[in-house]
């Protein structure tokens, strides 16, 4: 992968001369990628809308046949029309397209793993972070962290007839991919009776997404693994959600304060704030079942900052936040190396009476994407202590952790802390007794930038105050 990610991104390259930036071409290859794998697939699309018939052609006969799949996949009902609603050529270059048609063509795409298209995406995405375009990481979660969120989760659509999955914030889709490999392997494959096999095949997997690139990402690489996933596209904080409710909620919600500083209108948030990671709390809690269960990546300051006490106040009392894990430094490297961040767990429909804590951050060697890249390792002691119990209720002990990592506080001493979660470090950080073994400067530099926030935000909301 790595070998085709570095051919494909080369050639971006080449495009931008042809005026196609690097959004442009991810999306023109997330649609050559599709017509390619349906191929190998042997999957059913339009007459004339196929791989060879495109592989067949060159010049300018190649550009206008092109153009042609794209607005005649648009045109079919269902799944595939929503895949390639408002898709447009950018290639102005016959020969650039001929270039690239030849370059997907060398690799037999369904030969090299699940949701192949959807790491070579990834990988794009971090070709692009490195060279300083920022903002890739709202799309894209470790599949390390995914894998261990799902192993914990077990989203079993065998539980009942209306099992519902969903990714609020789903990005290119890799929760809901993983949640259905997950699935894949406690059926020894894919071995489902007819019913199940309809249900999962349409009605289990949901999300919703604001940028229409990843979404259609997420909606062509579900569809490649014969799931037809409903995927809206929209603002999941500010638009007042349906109906529908779910089983299980696995998300990690965009970082970062762009969109920020605006109060969402919803009379199912208690608690007025402009954080948009809060809010997704409060989302995640209005789109849960009773019974149901839950899963949210967050940035450190959504357990400390302005108004995260009253967030997490009222999620204890509707909720049992049964299990919180610490995540190491750098687990988003490259796109936001410096964001410390946690995976909060929960259950709807019962009060917290204890949350286990789990730190696998102090004294843990950072991540980096070259020389300590994120492993399962990372993962393993922490899954054995969460336990097979999906809703966190499985038996525990602080001893099943080496080096005092996990513990647990009663839902007392949660209150005398104002429920501001990240106040519980117990372990002494040795690394900040060597001078030689500091944290990065941008590590240290957005860590303080994250403090500065919040008490900003604390600040706006004594003035928001005094003006009243």
């Amino acid at each position: 992968m790595t070998d085709v990610v570095a051919k494909l991104w080369g050639f971006c390259h080449t495009l931008r001369q042809d005026g196609v930036d690097y959004g442009d071409y991810i999306e023109q290859l997330t649609y050559l990628l599709f017509l390619k794998m349906s191929s190998e697939k042997g999957l059913s699309l339009p007459k004339g809308c196929n791989w060879d018939s495109l592989k067949a052609l060159s010049g300018t006969a190649l550009t206008e046949h092109y153009i042609d799949v794209l607005r005649g996949l648009e045109k079919e009902k269902g799944l595939l029309g929503s895949i390639f609603a408002g898709a447009q050529s950018r290639f102005t270059n016959p020969v650039n397209l001929k270039r690239l048609v030849d370059l997907i063509d060398e690799t037999e795409w369904t030969s090299l793993g699940v949701d192949v298209k959807g790491a070579a995406f990834e990988g794009l995405l971090e070709k692009a972070a490195s060279e300083g375009k920022k903002g890739a990481g709202q799309y894209f979660t470790p599949r390390i962290v995914i894998q261990a969120i799902v192993q914990c989760m077990k989203p079993d659509p065998r539980k009942g007839k209306d099992f519902a999955i969903c990714d609020p914030a789903c990005g290119t889709g890799g929760f809901l991919v993983c949640a259905y490999e997950w699935l894949l392997e406690q059926t020894k494959g894919g071995a489902m009776d007819r019913e199940l096999a309809i249900r999962v095949r349409k009605g289990t997997f949901f999300g919703q997404e604001l940028v229409q690139r990843p979404r259609r990402l997420a909606l062509m690489n579900l569809y490649l693994h014969g799931v037809e996933p409903e995927i809206t596209l929209g603002d999941s904080i500010y638009d007042p959600p349906n109906a529908k409710r779910f089983d299980v909620i696995l998300t990690n919600p965009p970082f970062g304060n762009k969109g920020a500083n605006q109060t969402p209108e919803r009379e199912d948030f208690t608690i007025e704030t402009s954080n948009k990671q809060l809010n997704f709390i409060q989302h995640v809690m209005t789109i849960l079942k009773p019974g149901g269960r839950a899963a949210v990546v967050v940035p450190d300051n959504c357990l400390f900052e302005d108004k995260a006490g009253e967030v997490f106040e009222i999620l204890t009392e509707d909720c049992d936040l049964h299990t919180v894990i610490r995540l190491p430094n750098g687990t988003f490297s490259p796109y936001s190396p410096g964001t410390k961040t946690n995976i909060i767990f929960f259950t709807k429909g019962r009060a917290t009476e204890k949350v286990w804590i789990y730190d696998g951050r102090t004294n843990v060697a950072g991540v980096t994407k070259k020389d300590r890249k994120l492993t399962v390792e990372h993962f393993s002691e922490f899954i054995k202590c969460y336990g097979i119990d999906p809703s966190g209720r499985s038996k525990r002990n602080p001893k099943d952790a080496k080096d005092d990592r996990w513990r647990v506080f009663g839902i007392d001493e949660v209150r005398k802390r104002g429920f501001k979660i990240d106040s519980f470090k117990w372990l002494k950080d040795e690394g900040l007794q060597d001078g030689d073994d500091l944290p990065e400067p941008e590590e240290l530099l957005t860590s303080a930038i994250t403090e500065l926030e919040g008490a900003v935000g604390e600040l706006r909301n004594i003035l928001k105050t005094l003006n009243k």
